[in-house]
């Protein structure tokens, strides 16, 4: 069967259990928390259907939903309009529900699931899937650029069914590039297309996808070292090599020389600005990634002062360090470039860079009882991010563990250079990134509370990142810098700083890439080829960049207010218990933190 027809069954199918109105009606006329509970975890496993690959990430596609592991998601027209479909029918069914129907728990719980639908739904006035991507294909976003990544380090290979389902995959892989050139040719038409050196970023990163014969691809030996490793019985390298010489690579060309030919089409450039109607989309955008009403014009006001705060608290830390000439960018590019600063630019140098965040994590993990309360322990694995895709990708981020505990979380790093990553600059991302920060979070969404999948498995930006912000200054307060390394934890502060001008500078005042990498280098200290890659992501992946450090002052302003009120009734503990709660918009997170107050107050 053809994977388009094999799809449209699929959501067809998925769409029969969920779209008639009937079905809600049932649902929201039955009153209480297990009505609500039986709903909420209906639309999680509904979604599934329509979102395999989300399903294999989460552990999953097993049981009756093994046949998802052969599946990719449909990036046809109809397979989007099935995901709109399926969001607005989620909507729908939580407006239904009556609230004073249920525990103020529970509420809470709907109002977060509506807000997360309608956070859905942003960009359908727009035309596009989300309004802080609307590029469907750059050097950070597109199927060559996740699929290929989502088969290697998500896809298991246990059993020779697992392999099949990979060769599945990999088919469909044809199919999915065939369906994603075919979405941007459709944007490309209303401008919608990113900028031209995003193009040949892009271009790069798919010529290297494409560059080996078709017997050393990644894609096939992703799978033969794994069916070997445990004993699958098969010629499975040939299989796969045959699939990508004859199906994926000549969807590799025709997408190359659909972006290729996009080059000369794309407008002039960096920012929303430059495309039809993307002023209204940046402030959506802006709106989604701050969960806040703040207009371009505010945040960049409060980017600019909180540079400045931050600078000067650098200030003293670098003179007492002996770096007194220059600027407070010049200085930390000067620490930047000290040889002891720096690890080899080869492999054992990569592979002690990773030892030592590892170290990093095993120390902070003996720190977390002063500050937490029957926290999660599940396994955190650092890999370098994937050579393929290092030109475009991000300087770090987190993979969550899958939900069924089959496969740990991931931090990725980008080590295509070790000069990004100073020695006294790591602490801090690893408390970004880890412990206590994305991965401690997650565990807490994940193993904690009373939460419903869909809230389990539920990110906003300017409360994670935020709250990856502060457990860096929580890291701090728990003694997990030497001074030097608290140089790094600042210069951090002043990155997201720096972001909240630079990302309104791009999209609002009309900055050049040029001139925000170079804003980026004199405040940040931080090298120029990363700097470069930060902005390169902002004029991609709008508004995203604002989310860190007003989800970060929102947390420390809640936390101030907590500690006012309740004097020797505080505790971090009891404050960090919140995590449990799950994911929130940071005007639900300032809202529940005073409730929470007040309980506390009352004997609660």
């Amino acid at each position: 069967m053809e994977r388009r027809e094999f799809l449209a069954g699929a959501a067809t199918a998925a769409l029969s259990t969920w779209l008639p109105a009937k079905a809600f009606a049932a649902g929201a006329a039955a009153p209480g928390d297990a009505a609500f509970a039986a709903l909420a975890d209906k639309l999680f496993y509904d979604n599934l259907l329509v979102t395999p690959q989300h399903a294999t990430g989460l552990g999953l596609d097993t049981g009756v939903r093994a046949a998802l592991r052969s599946r990719l998601d449909d990036k046809s027209e109809a397979g989007r309009a099935a995901v709109q479909a399926f969001d607005r029918a989620g909507l729908a069914a939580m407006r239904g529900v009556d609230p004073a129907a249920l525990s103020p728990a529970v509420q809470r719980q709907r109002e977060l699931l509506t807000y997360m639908f309608e956070r859905r739904l942003a960009g359908v006035p727009f035309g596009i899937e989300g309004v802080q991507q609307p590029y469907p294909i750059t050097q950070q976003q597109g199927v060559y650029f996740e699929v290929p990544d989502m088969l290697d380090s998500q896809h298991p290979v246990e059993t020779a069914a697992d392999a099949e389902a990979y060769l599945a995959r990999l088919k469909a892989f044809a199919f999915a590039l065939d369906e994603d050139s075919a979405g941007q040719k459709r944007l490309a038409a209303r401008g919608l297309i990113a900028p031209r050196w995003s193009l040949d970023l892009t271009l790069g990163q798919l010529a290297k996808l494409r560059a080996p014969a078709p017997e050393a691809s990644s894609l096939v030996l992703s799978l033969s070292r794994r069916t070997t490793a445990k004993g699958i019985a098969g010629d499975w390298a040939g299989q796969a090599a045959k699939i990508v010489k004859d199906a994926v690579y000549p969807a590799l060309d025709r997408q190359i020389a659909l972006v290729g030919a996009l080059r000369a089409k794309t407008p002039a450039g960096d920012g929303a600005w430059r495309v039809r109607g993307g002023d209204a989309i940046y402030a959506a955008a802006l709106a989604e990634a701050t969960t806040t009403k703040l207009s371009p014009e505010e945040v960049h006001k409060i980017g600019l002062e909180q540079v400045a705060d931050i600078t000067g608290k650098l200030d003293a830390i670098l003179k007492a360090a002996g770096y007194t000439k220059g600027s407070v960018g010049e200085r930390l590019t000067a620490l930047n470039h000290a040889p002891d600063q720096l690890y080899p630019d080869t492999d054992a140098g990569r592979s002690d860079l990773i030892a030592s965040l590892n170290a990093g994590i095993a120390a902070m993990a003996k720190k977390l009882p002063q500050a937490f309360s029957n926290f999660p322990s599940e396994p955190l694995e650092i890999r370098r991010v994937p050579v393929e895709i290092q030109d475009g990708a991000s300087n770090g981020y987190y993979y969550s563990a899958s939900l069924d505990g089959s496969r740990p979380a991931i931090y990725w790093i980008n080590l295509k250079s070790v000069g990004d990553w100073p020695r006294y600059s790591l602490p801090s991302l690893t408390y970004h990134e880890g412990i206590p920060g994305h991965h401690l979070q997650g565990g807490y969404a994940q193993k904690g509370g009373a939460l419903p999948l869909y809230l389990k498995d539920f990110f906003l930006s300017a409360h994670g990142e935020g709250w990856a912000l502060y457990a860096e200054q929580l890291a701090d307060e728990l003694g997990g810098y030497t001074p030097l390394e608290r140089a790094g934890y600042l210069q951090s502060f002043l990155f997201r700083a720096a972001r909240l001008v630079v990302d309104t500078g791009i999209h609002h005042y009309r900055w050049s890439r040029e001139k925000a990498t170079a804003y980026m280098v004199a405040t940040t200290g931080f090298a120029q080829p990363r700097s470069q890659r930060e902005v390169e992501r902002y004029c991609v992946l709008i508004g995203q960049a604002c989310s860190y450090k007003i989800g970060h002052t929102a947390w420390v302003k809640a936390r101030t207010k907590a500690q006012a009120a309740l004097g020797d009734k505080f505790s971090l503990p009891w404050f960090h218990g919140i995590l449990e709660e799950g994911t929130m918009p940071l005007f639900m997170l300032e809202k529940r933190i005073e409730e929470r107050t007040a309980e506390r107050l009352a004997g609660g």
